[in-house]
């Protein structure tokens, strides 16, 4: 283990928090993350991500009964700086008047870290980050994703026992999301350091987490690895949230799904499904001459360069969303007929 001495394992027992105005961020959360592990807290604004993240980290205390345990040890009452964590904010929080490399060393230097020790670190952290012709640039003379450098750079000086990442992706472009996403991942994984990330974003907690945690209006809705998580939803907040979702309502009777779209055959389907959900890449425009049992009108194609992304009227409140890799136009108002894998049929 070259950065953290020892990967850290975190516990919440019975974490709720209640703000001063009587809001309800947080309802009582059980969760542990074991050692070396990154977990990535997910759901839309408001869900509670972040305000566990805080308490984790010592920025908020948990109403009275709950607690925050490191390796077994009640850090409930700890404040941040004595917990040996890195931080890394939506913001950045960078210091303006300071250049990278002092920035880098800042938390070093605020742990009486002798100058020889502070300059080999700052030195290995810049070359970690492949940023050291930037050291002594100023903040401001940065680009968005220099900066996400600068601050995940600040975060692991001073070998923090976990990493606590708030959104640090979300006010870059998509582009250098993508990118800074694989730098985020081979970072935590080289590192073999306890990693908890917060995001809203989907691709991100696919991308990254080993387990995600869905979160709704402050309680968990699941908990998995990505692949459960995406092709096992438990309960439909999820199954929407993450990714696209399709549906169709209609009647099961011996082995066949009648809908407005048509019927299909499903063996081994529940007699009492009377809607279906599926994902775009388990539904597709069938081959011409192909017989299947349903049919729908093209609403809207849109070519995204590596595929097409068809909205197909079916007769259902929304239409379908099928991504085709055919190479082939689609037109406003075409009949096409689908075919739709069983397998990835969901009833929830």
């Amino acid at each position: 283990m070259t950065e953290a001495s020892k990967p850290l394992a975190i516990a919440l027992e019975n974490c709720a928090k209640t703000f001063a105005d009587g809001t309800k961020a947080l309802e009582p959360l059980d969760f542990a993350i074991e050692a070396g592990e990154t977990v990535v807290f997910l759901g839309p604004s408001g869900c509670g991500k972040t305000t566990t993240l805080r308490i984790i980290a010592g920025l908020e205390e948990p109403d009275a009964g709950g607690r925050v345990l490191f390796d077994g040890e009640d850090v409930t009452h700890l404040p941040i700086e004595q917990r040996n964590v890195g931080m890394v904010f939506q913001s950045y929080a960078l210091f303006p008047n300071m250049t990278v490399a002092g920035n880098i060393g800042y938390g070093l230097r605020i742990r009486k870290t002798p100058d020889a020790a502070v300059k080999a670190r700052v030195a290995e952290m810049l070359g970690m980050m492949q940023i050291t012709k930037l050291a002594d640039r100023r903040i401001d003379q940065l680009s968005g994703g220099q900066r996400q450098r600068v601050a995940l750079a600040r975060a692991i000086a001073v070998r923090p026992r976990a990493l606590l990442l708030d959104e640090p992706l979300t006010a870059l472009d998509a582009k250098l999301r993508d990118t800074l996403r694989l730098d985020i991942d081979k970072l935590l994984r080289s590192l073999g350091i306890t990693a908890i990330y917060v995001t809203h974003d989907q691709a991100e907690a696919m991308a990254l987490g080993d387990r995600i945690v869905v979160m709704e209006h402050g309680r968990v809705a699941q908990i998995g690895k990505p692949r459960e998580i995406y092709q096992r939803p438990a309960t439909r907040f999820v199954a929407e949230f993450i990714g696209t979702m399709n549906r169709l309502t209609g009647t099961t009777k011996d082995g066949v799904f009648a809908c407005s779209a048509g019927s299909l055959p499903w063996a081994g389907a529940p007699a009492t499904a009377t809607e279906i959900l599926f994902r775009p890449e388990d539904i597709r425009v069938a081959e011409s001459g192909e017989v299947t049992g349903l049919q729908g009108t093209v609403a809207a194609a849109f070519f995204l360069g590596d595929r097409t992304r068809l909205f197909v009227e079916v007769g259902e409140a929304r239409p379908l969303v099928i991504e085709s890799t055919a190479r082939r136009d689609f037109s406003h108002g075409e009949a096409v007929r689908l075919a739709i894998d069983p397998r990835g049929l969901l009833v929830l």
